[in-house]
């Protein structure tokens, strides 16, 4: 391990690893460090709640890239070290095992943890989340031994997650705080289908569900308690509430945060010579109602890793490219492009019986997202909508007869 670094990287997931090879692949030739608490190299996360859980994907087919190629590249991993502490104008970055590392630029790519339900035996054994391989692989032990799975939210960790589980044969039940599943991300049409899919398959949805607390029995879970006093047995629970941008170090350094670490449109936080990029930067992002938005998704982190190793390599660039998201429950493949950050009127495209349909949405007539259902034609077209800022009536946008790349300028 070298003690200083042309360009050091906290962070090994999509973001972090994303960047590396793109400096190398324009021509970057100084030293490059990633830093990650992993033991393993980078690898893919989406197949943490579908593939990889479900086994039929192994951990070398689901890793970034092969190690041989970090190695090719010049790019040191430094796995197993975790960052505790940065001098940012010594541009020093301090490691949990007692070293340092000077740096000429730091980007922050740490992610995010998963929530915690803080509620009377949260502590027990049996209580999972998806954040991480070694998540999985606890997860998996215990899956052995479990015939009942309680996943509590239905996000869309939680409902892949639920899909996954209930294809291994196991009772699954989802429970969701909020009256619908879905909800903070996408509208009421959506949400009827996604729970409909589910149920359908044989997984029981519980909306309006407050976790109380979990009984366990010799140490182990049991059972999940919900405050209006229903109780659903487990041996295992998925918690999918969120997560928490993992920006502490920055903020004790002086850098400005809110949710997540502010970033400018070339993904430079407050502090000199510090980047920050993926689901922990808060950035400017003209497709958000409020101005900044911070996003949880594999795009984003390596549209911005595009966007940082070009100012990096001495480019002119700013992050300016649109929201999308993909999630595989099932048979189903939803695609999202745009941010359901206020929209007044919501438009059917298609027949959901027939398992293949869009949801459009509109603000004042203009296009702002879309949620597509096996339906990628709608998806490839109708993000250049959202791009465009295009109006078009309710009417046109509903009619299948009509392409919708035809109402793009």
């Amino acid at each position: 391990m070298q003690s200083h670094y042309d360009i050091l990287i906290v962070g090994a997931g999509h973001g972090g690893a994303s960047l590396a090879l793109n400096l190398r692949q324009r021509r970057f030739a100084g030293s490059i460090g990633v830093v990650s608490d992993e033991s393993c190299g980078p690898y893919e996360r989406p197949p943490l709640s579908k593939d990889f859980l479900s086994g039929a994907r192994t951990f070398d087919e689901i890793q970034f890239r092969a190690p041989a190629v970090w190695e090719a590249q010049s790019i040191d991993l430094l796995q197993g070290k975790r960052a505790i502490s940065l001098d940012a104008e010594q541009h020093e970055l301090y490691l949990e095992d007692g070293s340092r590392l000077g740096y000429g630029s730091l980007v922050w790519a740490t992610g995010g943890r998963a929530r915690r339900l803080d509620c009377p035996g949260s502590e027990v054994a049996g209580i999972h989340s998806i954040r991480s391989r070694a998540d999985v692989d606890a997860l998996r032990v215990d899956l052995e031994h479990a015939s009942n799975v309680v996943v509590i939210g239905a996000g869309y960790v939680g409902l892949e997650s639920a899909a996954t589980l209930k294809s291994l044969g196991k009772s699954v039940t989802v429970l969701e705080s909020l009256p619908r599943v879905l909800a903070r991300v996408t509208g009421p049409e959506l949400s009827s289908f996604m729970q409909g899919l589910h149920s359908d398959r044989g997984v029981k949805v519980v909306p309006n569900a407050a976790v109380e607390g979990f009984d366990s029995r010799t140490g182990r879970l049991c059972a999940i308690r919900l405050a209006d006093g229903r109780r659903f047995e487990a041996q295992v629970a998925i918690v999918g509430i969120g997560i928490l941008p993992n920006v502490e170090v920055l903020v004790e350094a002086g850098a400005k945060a809110t949710n997540g670490v502010h970033v400018d449109a070339q993904c430079r936080t407050t502090l000199p010579d510090v980047y920050a990029i993926g689901d922990c930067a808060l950035h400017p992002n003209r497709f958000s109602n409020a101005g900044v938005v911070r996003l949880e998704s594999v795009q984003n982190a390596m549209d911005q890793a595009a966007t940082v190793s070009r100012v990096l390599s001495g480019e002119a660039a700013a992050y300016d490219t649109i929201p999308w998201f993909w999630s595989q429950q099932f048979d189903c493949r939803l695609q999202t492009a745009g941010l359901l950050h206020g929209y007044d009127t919501s438009v059917v495209r298609g027949d959901p019986k027939s398992g293949a349909f869009s949801v459009i949405y509109t603000l004042q007539g203009r296009v702002v997202a879309l949620d597509c259902v096996n339906s990628g034609r709608d998806f490839i077209q109708g993000k250049h909508l959202v791009m465009k800022g295009v109006v078009a009536d309710v009417e046109t946008l509903a009619s299948t007869a009509i392409e919708l790349k035809s109402l793009v300028a």
